[in-house]
Parts: C-alpha cells; structure tokens; sequence
C-alpha cells in the first residue's frame, strides 16, 4: 500500500496554514494571560482621576474581556494537545513503514517519531532524520 500527500493539494495548504495560525495564536496567548490583564486593570484603578472613577459599565467590560483571555489561553493549551495528539497518531501510523521525501532525495524505513514545536520528525533506521511534511511519500 502507497500513500503520497501531495504537496500543493488544498488538504495540505488548509493544514499548514492552520498549523501556522494555532502557532501565533499560542503565541499571543503565552504573552497575554490573565496575569498580565489583572496587573494592567490593577494599573488603571491606581492611577484614574478621583474626580473621575471609572464607570462601572467599562469596569464590566474589562472584565468580561479579562474571562476572554482567561479562555483563550485555555482554548490555546486545549488546541496544543489536539496538535500533539494528532502527531503522535501520525507516528503510531508510520513507524516500520518506509517513508520517500517529496525530491526523492532522502528514503528508508522509520525507527521512530517525536514530536517538536515543527511538526513530528521521523528517524529513520539510519539515524536520517525527516519532518513529516507534505510532499513524503509512505509505503
């Protein structure tokens, strides 16, 4: 049995792009937690004008958007085990299998897989090592 991920197919642009999109959005969130949003709000109740506190409808707000942060940063970690998940059904699928990179330069049969920040990286028996990307071939 051959299965070839072609390299320009719609299925594989869609994936990389979600891939990179799920990547700045756990970026974003590792950067903006709730921590950060409650020291910004701690911030402005110290320094707004006496004269003038702040209306108590925009205080809602900001904490309605502090609860979107918060499950944000949840809905990110959540998508990060579904990526990492996904990898290692990806590796349990070619492990003894023989996998071909796209240029045919690069072939032989997959000793193991792990898993990094890239995608999942196959070792070959060899000790070649080939990230699981479009265009491999798996035979």
């Amino acid at each position: 049995m051959s299965v070839t991920i072609p390299s320009g197919s719609a299925a594989t642009s869609a994936t990389t792009t979600t891939g990179a999109a799920a990547k700045a959005a756990t970026s974003v969130a590792s950067k903006m937690n709730a921590d950060t949003f409650l020291t910004l709000l701690m911030a402005q109740l110290q320094n707004q004008d006496p004269t003038k506190p702040m209306d108590s409808t925009e205080y809602v707000g900001q904490l309605a958007t502090f609860s979107q942060v918060e499950q944000a940063t949840k809905t990110n970690q959540k998508l990060d085990s579904l990526l990492s998940a996904s990898f290692l059904d990806q590796a349990d699928a070619i492990i003894g299998r023989t996998i071909t990179s796209d240029d045919g330069t690069v072939s032989g049969i997959v000793e193991s897989v792990r898993v990094t920040s890239d995608g999942a990286v196959a070792k070959l028996k060899d000790g070649r090592e080939m990230l699981l990307a479009s265009g491999i071939s798996i035979s």
